[in-house]
């Protein structure tokens, strides 16, 4: 059985607009989907009972809601079995209202690690068998590249989106910190906590964020910066070379493309990501904390770390923050985006661990829209993903240029 199989998002939305199918039949094809590979794929935690949509440009869309985030008439889970007898939630988070008014029609909840950190819960890749899916939005990435449904929620605090997307060959979309609020999401850290949302590729990312924000994404080159990310020494030969290739590909199709060379900017920011994340985890999971033993050994140590650190700590680390993002804010008066590494490599072999989201740590502090682009592989054929960094609040503008870069890389006009 071929498990990556992503379902364009683009095929179906033009499909409920023309009439060749409808909600229903668009919600029965997703269930037939997971009954067929959810053995394997073990990306869901709860389905739901089908609610046709409400119109909305995305008018019956099938979605996939990360179970740290509420969801109503199903429990959040969080991934812990210390929510495991929890009622379910009331009502929708904010986010899944939004995303109902556009048009989606969630169909439950998929897996996240233990409370959006690193133990891993059991979902597979379906791109890479035996190779890691990422975390923490691992079930929305694992349900999308298999075609599950054509977009899922995830949310991103370190690397939590664009890793997984990256291992398991799909594109997504983390959106600036405070886009939307995060009213009816078990977070971790205020200050980085952000939306996210999973598709096939980067043109479908361009139809549903218009149906959720109502901004268009105009298609235009960009001005690119290139991210070696050389600095951190963690990335991997094959990705040196898809980022190279990338950027090669981009100069011969007109786009103005330079050298990112600030990298001890991004080294600082890259170091105070983890004492902003451990600070602020410690307090808003307070009474996890206190039963740290029940916990899985990475988050109760991330949690133990937090109670540890100093408020002297955690504000130098906000200010490196503070002044990163001023000197980020010229870089950009020049340049549209950011290209870099979106992982070290490819995921990782074994399902022991959930890779290493270093990548991202930098650009997430910041709370910048960032977008995985698929479509390199390694010697091995696992994928191997994009990151493209835009300015604050500039999504639409971001997936414009995005849908650029992917139609070069692709070939697709």
């Amino acid at each position: 059985m071929r498990l990556a199989r992503p379902w364009p998002l683009g095929e179906l939305v033009r499909d409920l607009r023309e009439g060749r199918t409808t909600p229903e039949a668009a919600s029965k094809r997703a269930l037939a989907r997971i009954a067929e590979t959810e053995t394997e794929l073990h990306a869901w935690v709860e389905r739901t009972a089908f609610l046709p949509g409400t119109g909305g440009p995305l008018g019956g869309v099938p979605l996939g809601v990360k179970d740290i985030i509420d969801l109503a008439g199903v429990p959040t889970r969080c991934g812990s079995a210390l929510r495991a007898d929890d009622a379910p939630a009331t009502s929708d988070a904010p986010i899944v209202t939004a995303w109902r008014a556009a048009g989606a029609v969630p169909l439950g909840k998929t897996v996240t690690t233990e409370f959006a950190f690193f133990a891993p819960g059991p979902t597979r890749n379906p791109a890479a068998p035996g190779h890691t899916p990422g975390g923490s939005s691992s079930g929305s990435a694992a349900a999308v590249a298999s075609g599950q449904v054509p977009l899922a929620l995830g949310s991103q605090t370190a690397g939590s989106v664009i890793r997984p997307a990256s291992y398991c060959g799909v594109a997504a979309l983390v959106m600036t910190h405070g886009r939307y609020p995060v009213t009816g999401v078990t977070g971790l850290s205020p200050s980085l906590d952000s939306h996210g949302v999973f598709a096939a590729t980067v043109a479908d990312l361009a139809i549903a964020w218009p149906a959720l924000s109502g901004e268009p994404a105009p298609v235009r080159p960009p001005r690119i910066l290139v991210w070696s990310a050389d600095a951190l020494d963690v990335v991997e030969a094959p990705m040196r070379h898809a980022v190279t290739e990338a950027a090669k590909r981009l100069r011969e199709a007109g786009a103005t493309v330079s050298a990112f060379r600030d990298e001890r900017l991004m080294a600082g920011l890259t170091d105070a990501h983890p004492v902003v994340m451990a600070y602020e985890a410690a307090c808003e999971r307070a009474a996890e904390l206190a039963v740290a033993e029940r916990l899985s050994a990475p988050l109760a140590q991330l949690l133990r770390t937090g109670a540890a650190t100093s408020s002297d700590e955690y504000e130098s680390a906000r200010a490196t923050i503070a002044d990163g993002a001023v000197r980020l804010a010229e870089v950009f008066g020049s340049y549209d985006v950011v290209l870099g590494p979106a992982a070290p490599g490819a995921a990782p072999r074994g399902l022991e661990a959930t890779g290493n989201p270093v990548l991202s740590r930098g650009w997430q502090a910041l709370g910048l829209p960032v977008v995985a682009l698929p479509g390199f592989t390694d010697p091995e054929g696992l994928p191997l993903g994009l990151q493209l960094v835009g300015r604050r609040g500039g999504e639409a503008g971001l997936l414009g240029h995005a849908c650029w870069v992917e139609r070069v890389l692709t070939g697709i006009s």
